[in-house]
This record gives C-alpha cells, sequence and structure tokens, in this order.
C-alpha cells in the first residue's frame, strides 16, 4: 500500500470465499495460469478481494520514467523506449506499487489501447504516443467488472493482447508496440449475460461465489466490514501480521515454483480427467497442472499431488465443459463427480 493511500479491505479478513481466494493467490504465484474469471451474486465481495490481494503484493522494481513499467532485469521484455537506453548503460529501476487497472464498460478503444496525444500534437506539432489502460496493467492486474457485458470489440482487442502479451496500435501515422502483460480478472453476474467463449477461454480459472447461507458467516462479514468501515487504518493494522504471512507464502512460491516437481502418475491423473470431461484441446490439462504447481509452491511442498489437482480442478476446469442437454447438474456438479471417479475422495 502506498505511503498516505486509503486502505483496502485485508485479504486475510475476507470470510469464506476459499474458492476464490485459492485461485486468486495462485494467478499472484504464476501468472502464466492465464488470469480469474470470477462469477457470483451481486455484494459477494468480488471486488474487494481483487484490490485486496493487489494491495498486499509486494512492490515490484520498474525503470525510472518509463510509461509500461518495465522491469530493469527482463530484457527481453523491455518496451523500445526502455530498449533503447538500455545500449547506453544499465537500465535504474525504482520501486513501485503492482498495478491494478480498472477496465470500464464504457470505456473507448482509444482509451484501451492509447493514442495520438493531441496535445502535443497541436502545441508542438509532434506525433507522440498517450499510453493507455493496457500500458499502465503491463506486470498488474487489468479489472473488468461486469466483464459478460463488455463490448465485442473490446473482447477481440483484450483475446488478441491476452495472446501476445503486446499492444500494437496502428493509427493517425503511429506505429507503436509495447509490452502489455498482466494478469486478467474478471467479474459478474451470470444472470446479466453469459461471456463469449473466445474470451473465457482465456481465463485460466473459473470461480463461482455465492451468497453465504450461514449465519454464522453472514454475521461474521458484516461485522468485519462495519469495523472496517467505521475505522479502516486499525481495521488494516488488526491483520497487517495476516496479510504479510501470506505476502510472505507467494514470495516464496514465485521463487520457488520451478523448483516443484511433477510426477508422471499426477499428470497421467490431470490427463484422465480432462478426458473424462471431454474437454476440448489441451489448454485445460496445462491450466490444470499450472494451477496445482502453483497451490505446491505457495503450500512450500516440492511436489505436485493428487490432492493439488482436486483442490485446483473445479476452477481450472468448469468453464471448459461442452453442453450436456442430457445433464443438467451444472458444470460444477459434473467437475465434482468426475474428480470423485478420477481422482478418488
Amino acid at each position: 500500500m502506498k505511503p498516505g493511500s486509503r486502505p483496502v479491505f485485508p485479504f486475510s479478513a475476507i470470510v469464506a470465499q476459499e474458492e476464490m481466494k485459492l485461485a486468486l493467490t495462485a494467478a499472484a504465484v504464476d501468472s502464466s495460469i492465464g488470469g480469474v474469471l470470477i462469477f457470483g451474486d451481486r455484494g459477494t465481495g468480488k471486488s474487494t478481494a481483487v484490490r485486496a490481494l493487489a494491495a498486499l503484493l509486494p512492490p515490484m522494481q520498474a525503470v525510472i520514467d518509463c510509461r509500461y513499467g518495465c522491469a530493469p532485469d527482463l530484457p527481453d521484455a523491455l518496451c523500445a523506449e526502455c530498449a533503447e537506453r538500455a545500449r547506453h548503460g544499465a537500465l535504474k529501476g525504482r520501486l513501485v506499487p503492482v498495478p491494478v487497472v480498472d477496465l470500464p464498460l464504457g470505456a473507448t478503444e482509444d482509451r484501451v489501447v492509447g493514442a495520438l496525444d493531441l496535445e502535443k500534437a497541436l502545441s508542438q506539432g509532434i506525433k507522440a504516443f498517450e499510453p493507455g489502460l493496457l500500458a499502465r496493467a503491463n506486470r498488474g492486474f487489468l479489472y473488468i467488472d461486469e466483464v459478460n457485458l463488455l463490448e465485442d470489440h473490446l473482447v477481440d482487442l483484450l483475446i488478441d493482447v491476452a495472446s501476445s502479451g503486446e499492444n500494437l496500435v496502428e493509427r493517425e501515422g503511429l506505429s507503436v508496440r509495447h509490452p502489455a502483460k498482466f494478469v486478467l480478472i474478471g467479474s459478474g453476474n451470470p444472470e446479466e449475460g453469459e461471456l463469449r467463449p473466445q474470451l473465457l477461454d482465456r481465463f485460466g480459472l473459473s470461480v463461482e461465489v455465492k451468497t453465504p447461507t450461514e449465519l454464522k458467516e453472514r454475521v461474521e462479514v458484516v461485522r468485519r466490514r462495519d469495523e472496517f468501515e467505521r475505522d479502516r487504518g486499525a481495521f488494516a493494522e488488526k491483520w497487517k501480521k495476516q496479510d504479510a504471512a501470506i505476502r510472505r507464502r507467494v514470495v516464496a512460491g514465485r521463487e520457488g515454483l520451478s523448483e516443484v516437481q511433477l510426477p508422471d502418475s499426477v499428470l497421467e491423473s490431470a490427463a484422465r480427467l480432462c478426458m473424462q470431461l471431454g474437454t476440448d484441446g489441451l489448454r485445460a490439462e496445462l491450466t490444470l497442472i499450472r494451477a496445482a504447481r502453483a497451490l505446491a509452491s505457495f503450500n512450500s511442498q516440492k511436489s505436485v499431488t493428487v490432492a493439488h489437482l482436486r483442490a485446483v480442478a473445479p476452477s481450472a476446469l468448469r468453464h471448459r465443459l461442452r453442453r450436456d442437454p442430457l445433464d443438467e447438474s451444472g458444470s460444477s456438479a459434473r467437475v465434482e463427480r468426475a474428480v470423485a471417479e478420477t481422482l478418488g475422495e
């Protein structure tokens, strides 16, 4: 959290919603999982959890004065401006907060991808590029609330950028290419419309959140929220140690991720599960394995087990199932049934 900034609700203080918290921490450990889609009832803490996670993460090194937040120690992921500066000496970095950028539903394409800087064009006669939201989100999170209501042309644009990790802008005589690697987080209410299959497939994990049905949980949610709103600073301080513990686990998880072993038996179990569910392509297996490895690393475990597969299977697979008109049980129930039959209880 920036000095002097308004405290956000602590991640560790979120009541229940374990699947959502697991998916977000897994994506924080391994960004290659492909982002998280959070669908469910209004008022269940979806946007709260996203902002809480970002505030919890340690600051990152970014090149000083870089408009895209390039990492000084990653020469293969520099923008053109930083690459040119690197030819004349080492790049200097500074610590900055991990960006969380909101993409509003009514945003224009120019605001999202960037456009000609009209002020410089009119006052100085210079064709300069004004970066958009995708530039600001580089190496951070791009958050879209009510993602299922996003306009089709923006959906197509996001699919291209999410798959390539770069944003290419060619307009008004400009041709600019810059890095745009971000964790895509979407939330929405399924009652307001479905997500286009092309974009749905770009989310690594899909989470269903529901209004708590247990009296004890509902009371605790209201109690903590009320305490937070009465004194944000005191509440954040109260949960500071718990958030710090999660932060340490995320950092250690990132550092140890490459060392986590993947036994052939676990890989075969993942493939067998996906075959039983009839998922298309191999993205399901890849996401399932990445999420399971991230969970193992987050828990300081050196090998992926079937227990890790069971924990992440619903999030990794429920949005990749074909519609079955003969099965009205829903995708979550189908995954849980297949997990029980294939991986055991």
